[in-house]
């Protein structure tokens, strides 16, 4: 694998201080599945009661794991749970092996931590097509059920790590009827990243009481807002998986509560930003937003279409302000569009207006606005209501660099 050296310059400057979440412990371990020297396992045990929703890849190779996870969300939330993730393998595209590594592992959880099979559920980030020395995960249990510790989300969130640069975090806390509901997640993601959803590994966590189906909805509507709106190379993985556990300790019912959902979804948004900040070789983080459209889901096509441009992109990284990139996206988007009714913004520059350029552009202005490390796009298609907003990041030399040497 490329050696990476730096952390992106689109990372924060910390790992956040994040709330310790009663009714959930963690541990990590170093399994030496691909990586040296480095913690690659991560346990998360879950007090008895708690429910987990979810949302997975709909890729048609998608892993065995992912699978399984997919079977287990929804079921009865009767005893604890556990979460087992590791990283440096995927496990994606093994066959009969890759399932009987999922049955041994979370047979093996199970075993170790007490926790129901139903109950257990994993997985794997890595290389695809290899298969997963799942002996060593098992290897480590026993020390992992040992070793857990309620504040250690930081070391959970460095052990999920591939191609990241950063362990990434992010917390929310909401007062609902005068009590105190926390929210604390962390996520992994910088390559293989596009909707549906990329390949990030999520995991929040709140002490809130909700039953699964409300937490279900929450979170798949919030799902399509925010990690089914970035992309970094348009490419979707086997492996995506978001799993959200309520442990219920605060006794605080929050299903209907709309501060308890927006909280979430705030959560959920930092997240999926935070995966765009470390996307492989990125120096600019990218916004933007399409109103105008047809509909909004018209609206997402063309966000979509710009994002992905390899052209755009580029431009992007060379501090270019190359609007007719644009233009060429929306225009192959497949959405409906007119030529002479699009208008387009860099930042707070008008370059395009009704399908000419700005009476008042300024290249300048446009360039300035070009050198900053948070661009913003904005177009409009003059046709209706729909809007949309995705996140994304440029395209440089470094994405190259890492990708060309990713098994090696």
């Amino acid at each position: 694998m490329a050696k990476i050296t730096d952390v992106s310059p689109l990372a924060p400057a910390a790992f956040p201080d994040l709330p310790v979440i009663e009714g959930v412990e963690f541990a990590t371990a170093a399994a030496g599945i691909k990586y040296k020297g480095r913690t690659d396992v991560m346990l998360a045990v879950l007090a008895p009661g708690s429910v987990v929703a979810g949302a997975f890849t709909r890729s048609a190779t998608r892993s065995a794991c992912v699978l399984d996870c997919q079977d287990k969300i929804g079921g009865a939330a009767e005893g604890p749970a556990a979460i087992l993730v590791n990283s440096g393998n995927s496990n994606a595209f093994t066959g009969k092996g890759g399932v009987a590594s999922v049955q041994a592992i979370t047979a093996a959880v199970s075993d170790v931590c007490d926790v129901p099979v139903g109950r257990v559920f994993t997985s794997s980030t890595g290389v695809i097509g290899e298969p997963l020395p799942h002996d060593r995960i098992i290897d480590v249990l026993e020390g992992l059920s040992r070793n857990t510790d309620a504040a250690d989300i930081k070391g959970a969130a460095a052990a999920i790590m591939t191609t990241d640069t950063f362990a990434k975090g992010a917390s929310a806390q909401v007062e609902v009827d005068g009590k105190t509901v926390s929210i604390a997640g962390i996520a992994k993601g910088s390559g293989m990243i596009a909707p549906d959803m990329a390949t990030m590994l999520v995991y929040i966590f709140t002490d809130a009481q909700i039953d699964q189906a409300a937490l279900q909805s929450i979170v798949s509507g919030a799902n399509e807002q925010t990690f089914n709106c970035i992309t970094v190379d348009s490419d979707t993985s086997t492996s995506d998986t978001l799993l959200v556990a309520a442990t219920g300790a605060s006794g605080v019912a929050v299903a209907g509560h709309d501060g308890f959902a927006q909280a979430l979804h705030g959560v959920m948004k930092e997240l999926a930003h935070l995966v765009v900040r470390d996307g492989e070789g990125a120096t600019k983080f990218v916004e933007i937003t399409v109103t105008g459209a047809v509909d909004d889901a018209d609206a997402k096509i063309h966000a979509l279409s710009i994002a992905n441009s390899p052209l755009v992109k580029t431009a992007i990284a060379g501090e270019d302000p190359n609007w007719g990139r644009v233009v060429m996206a929306v225009g192959k988007s497949g959405a409906a569009a007119d030529r002479d009714r699009l208008s387009i913004r860099f930042g707070d520059v008008e370059v395009a207006k009704n399908g000419w350029r700005s009476e008042d552009y300024s290249e300048d202005a446009a360039a300035a606005h070009m050198k900053n490390d948070h661009i913003v796009i904005g177009v409009d298609i003059g046709m209706g209501d729909g809007e949309s907003t995705v996140w994304t990041c440029d395209l440089t030399h470094g994405y190259i660099t890492i990708n060309a040497d990713y098994r090696s």
